[in-house]
């Protein structure tokens, strides 16, 4: 069920295999969900990337799955808005989808299609058209339709509007 204030996670890169893949945390206690699956030397620091490991504590002991990069972003000025937590291992699908799992067992929900960039309008991040021009952006097959909608997600057409509507 949908809430805008609870914890989700979703593995945030393309589905397929590749060297790297991220896992993204975001809501209120996405440091504590991160911080029940990692075991890590030193505490989060906002925007700075740590070294961990991933636990896998489904057979009952935890266990070390992967070696990852995790990096913390604390609201309001992350993408979201939320707390967010992004955790880069192996783009291995099978890892990434353990990480989920492990996220989902240390109370996250698992993010519905296009969430993160939907809590980040709700909460002010983006506007309506910039959150369109995510989509827009992923889906661009042209080096101009990647131009035209990286251009409306900077903001230019929000400010276009915006001096129309001062004038």
């Amino acid at each position: 069920m949908f809430a805008p204030d609870d914890t989700i996670v979703a593995i945030a890169t393309p589905p397929g295999r590749g060297g790297i893949g991220i896992v993204r945390v975001s809501g209120p206690t996405a440091a504590q969900v991160a911080s029940a699956i990692l075991e890590r030397q030193e505490p989060f620091r906002p925007r700075h990337v740590t070294l961990a490991r991933v636990l896998d504590g489904s057979r009952g002991e935890p266990t070390p799955i992967d070696r990852v990069l995790v990096t913390y972003f604390p609201r309001p000025g992350s993408y979201t808005g939320q707390d967010v937590v992004e955790i880069s291992g192996h783009g291995s699908p099978v890892l990434l989808r353990q990480i989920v799992c492990a996220a989902m067992r240390a109370g996250a929900r698992l993010a519905e299609p296009g969430e993160f960039t939907l809590r980040a309008f709700l909460n002010g991040r983006l506007d309506l058209v910039q959150a369109e021009a995510v989509g827009d952006l992923i889906d661009a097959v042209t080096p101009l339709q990647a131009r035209v909608a990286f251009d409306q997600l900077e903001g230019t057409v929000t400010a276009v509007i915006a001096e129309i509507d001062g004038a």
